[in-house]
């Protein structure tokens, strides 16, 4: 099955071509009065208190849809998306900012490829009714049947890795145990965000069978110094040459899968998520 792009990430789709000498020779992004203070607002979305940033998330997306059909609003479409999903927005925001996308799409003349994986993992993991504008295009459905592949790679996948102890891993041989892979880097805000919740689990179920095993692609001294300044007292998985990234098909971080006893994937977070969002999907397995 011919592979479909993965998501970009939020701010690098915005900001690259401006801020990156490598894209000097490409054509400059140029903002209208409009949509400068909306991209600056989403450039600033990370920064806002938890309860106020879905509300300011709703009015940006209702702003983007009164835009002119152009690529830009494409950009600030996809880029609001991209950072939506990051926590618990609540369903009237991912709604509206869902409706936002679609609507770009509809109304553009060559909508990038990237866009309706987005929409689709709105649809798939977010579970997000969306009702009109370019579903039957058949970009959405390639990108619909690549998660649907995705998620029966990851039904099967097994592997071995070692964690900052010297101790090694080997997924098989967890069945029995509730297990939370979680896919960071130390470098990605919302990773950082999700940990003390983690670990916070991993302290209150550990004794009922729960195994929080994060996974990182990088170095062990780099991980090893932020672990010293944020401790946690989960495993931490070393994975430098990105074997096991790529045999779960992580393209953005942070993601997080959830395996029942039985060694089932049983839900999985494209995304950062919340302390209920983490019971919730703990729940499926079983844990409660």
């Amino acid at each position: 099955m011919r592979r479909i792009p993965p998501r970009v990430d939020a701010i690098a789709l915005l900001f690259a071509a401006l801020a990156s000498p490598l894209l000097a020779q490409r054509p400059q992004i140029v903002w209208s009065d409009r949509e400068n203070p909306i991209r600056e607002q989403i450039n600033n979305l990370r920064s806002l208190p938890d309860g106020e940033r879905p509300i300011v998330t709703k009015r940006l997306a209702v702003q983007i849809r009164q835009l002119p059909a152009s690529p830009n609003r494409i950009m600030l479409a996809q880029s609001l998306a991209n950072l939506v999903t990051e926590g618990d927005p609540g369903p009237e925001a991912l709604q509206e900012v869902a409706a936002t996308l679609s609507q770009a799409l509809s109304q553009a003349e060559h909508p990038p490829e990237e866009a309706f994986v987005i929409l689709a993992q709105f649809v798939r993991y977010e579970h997000v009714p969306v009702t009109c504008c370019r579903l039957d295009d058949p970009r959405f459905a390639a990108a619909m049947a690549s998660l649907e592949d995705d998620d029966r790679h990851r039904q099967s996948v097994d592997f071995t890795l070692t964690d900052l102890t010297g101790k090694r891993w080997t997924q098989r041989e967890l069945r029995g145990s509730v297990v939370l892979f979680n896919f960071w880097a130390t470098w990605c805000p919302p990773c950082r965000k999700e940990m003390p919740d983690l670990d916070t689990l991993y302290r209150q179920f550990g004794e009922k069978g729960l195994v929080i095993l994060a996974i990182s692609d990088e170095e062990a001294g780099k991980v090893k110094q932020f672990l010293a300044e944020h401790p946690v007292t989960y495993p931490i998985l070393l994975d430098p040459g990105r074997e096991v990234n790529d045999l779960f098909r992580v393209h953005g971080i942070p993601k997080s899968f959830v395996y029942d006893r039985e060694g089932k994937l049983v839900a999985q977070a494209m995304d950062m998520r919340t302390m209920r969002q983490f019971l919730e999907m703990l729940a499926q397995a079983g844990l409660h």
